[in-house]
């Protein structure tokens, strides 16, 4: 298996590991630089309400038009730094303290104060029914004085500053909103202002907004952050096959396609630039843990014969550039996260295969076959699967489905055995604390608390940590314990793969906003 070498960790959760890799490109037939940016991408985008928004797409926009009070400096996201504020906690990371600039300005030219931190915030926390809810989880909002606001937790949360980065928290224009129906609760109306106007501070302002086709950003003519702004325009297309994001780009149609496979940055024209690396996304297998589900895959014999039969390097084959064996859970940028995955053993895995009871039944795996995750589609992946799994005597029956169907059985907890895959919410290890016993994606395998106490008492250890050290042990215990007794098989972590024209440089890859457009630059 590979051995994976780690950059020290300097705080917080997650280790910088982007590289930028020169391939062959030129998107532009002359070279030069465009004085407008367009972008290629597979839209996931609902809503141009950052409060509201919880997909990838919608996560680039609201970082162009709107600002967090925390950032991260390019692709390093192991510390948050300012953003529009500054911030301290005390010694039990329980009380955070975050001072404004007070020099920044909305889009309008009016100033950010506390005022509007703490409506923006409350804003998201009082919206149930909005998916970044969960974001203000146990977070109490408190102004102090005009550029000076208090987060205060009832336990330990050395994840809040990443927290604070993720745009759903970003801090909006509160006279403006609350002008166009903003409330902090669920009577909240201005999701339909603003899906067509802007009420940030960012260096970019919405144009115009369609959820099918396109986005149109311009540049925030009252914008004074750190951002040096090249582009006075961006496009941002909703370009669904990453071969017609490649064609666009080589024929100078566009400037920057995020969505290529590994295989597909292999096979650039000339002049194209690739920053590629691992994503923050794991692929894996789920064994369902209720015997009502299975009587095989609920056996932990069997799952360490699956965990055993897998010829991992012949499976990260599939996935190409930029892509790692998953070690564990959680992605090896990540704090806590193991060094070496599990190797190919046959005979560990025919001894649990024996003391399992299988003997020769036909289980069936699951899996959505229309949504590729960084490239890697599942179909030749679950084939791969079947005949390592056939060649140490387990037979599989595949099935699958489209996305949209096979989300309802696994997020119900009835799939036996399926491929899925995870990502994070924010730059933090906590992300994947939902994978223990009794949590979301633990009771999703069926697995509840009382199946695995040592795993509920693994995770609310990395949850309550209060030091960076005691956090990065805790993590890694927790991630051994998943990989020694747990219902998952971690495979993948695909890559991110970042196509740009000759003409554009600043790429630099995000775990939760894939790319900051502000970062881009014109050469």
């Amino acid at each position: 298996m590979r051995n994976n070498t780690r950059v020290a960790v300097l705080a917080l959760g997650l280790v910088a590991t982007v590289t930028l890799a020169g391939c062959s490109a030129g998107a532009s037939s002359s070279g030069d630089a465009p004085s407008s940016l367009v972008i290629d991408t597979a839209f996931t985008l609902e809503t141009g309400d950052p409060g509201r928004n919880y997909v990838p797409t919608g996560y680039m926009v609201s970082k162009a038009v709107y600002e967090t009070l925390l950032d991260f400096a390019g692709s390093d996201e192991s510390t948050p730094v300012p953003g529009l504020a500054t911030f301290e906690q005390n010694a039990d990371a329980t009380v955070f303290t975050f001072t404004l600039d007070a020099d920044r300005v909305f889009s309008d030219g009016s100033p950010i104060t506390a005022d509007d931190v703490v409506f923006s915030l409350e804003r998201v926390k009082g919206m149930v029914e909005s998916k970044a809810n969960f974001l203000m989880s146990g977070i109490e909002v408190a102004k102090i004085d005009d550029l000076t606001v208090e987060l205060t937790t009832e336990t330990p949360s050395l994840k809040l500053p990443a927290l604070m980065t993720n745009p759903s928290l970003a801090i909006l224009n509160s006279e403006v909103v609350i002008a166009n129906g903003g409330t902090t609760d669920d009577t909240d109306a201005a999701e339909e202002f603003l899906n067509s106007e802007s009420a940030g501070s960012g260096p970019y302002v919405i144009d115009s907004l369609d959820f099918a086709s396109q986005v149109v950003l311009t540049e925030n003519s009252e914008y004074n952050g750190d951002e040096e702004i090249d582009f006075g325009r961006v496009v941002i297309r909703s370009v669904s096959e990453s071969a017609t994001q490649k064609l666009n780009l080589e024929g100078g149609d566009s400037n920057v396609a995020v969505d290529l496979s590994g295989d597909q940055v292999a096979d650039l024209s000339d002049d194209v630039t690739v920053t590629s690396g691992p994503s923050a996304q794991t692929i894996f297998l789920l064994l369902n843990q209720n015997p009502e589900i299975s009587e095989f895959t609920s056996n932990p014999d069997f799952v360490d014969a699956v965990r055993y039969a897998l010829d991992y390097d012949g499976l990260l084959e599939l996935a190409g550039a930029g892509s790692e064996q998953a070690t564990g859970v959680i992605p090896p940028s990540f704090l806590g996260a193991l060094t070496d995955g599990v190797e190919q053993d046959l005979d560990a895995s025919a001894t649990a295969l024996a003391a399992s009871g299988y003997d020769g039944e036909t289980i069936t795996l699951e899996y959505p076959n229309d949504y590729p995750v960084g490239g890697v589609s599942f179909t030749p992946l679950a084939e791969r699967i079947q005949s390592q799994l056939d060649a140490a005597g387990i037979t599989l029956e595949l099935a699958p489905a489209p996305f949209t169907t096979q989300i309802d059985e696994y997020v119900n907890g009835r799939e036996a055995f399926s491929i899925w895959f995870w990502g994070p919410d924010y730059a933090d290890s906590a992300n994947f604390l939902p994978f223990a016993a009794g949590d979301k994606v633990g009771l999703r395998a069926g697995w509840t608390a009382e199946m695995s106490p040592e795993t509920v008492a693994l995770s609310a250890a990395a949850a309550n940590a209060t030091s960076v050290d005691e956090r990065e042990a805790a993590f890694a215990a927790f991630a051994q314990g998943l990989q020694d007794s747990g219902p998952f098989v971690p495979l993948i972590v695909p890559g991110s793969n970042i196509a740009t024209a000759s003409s554009i440089t600043g790429v630099s890859y995000n775990s939760t906003w894939t790319m900051d457009i502000a970062e881009l630059r014109a050469k």
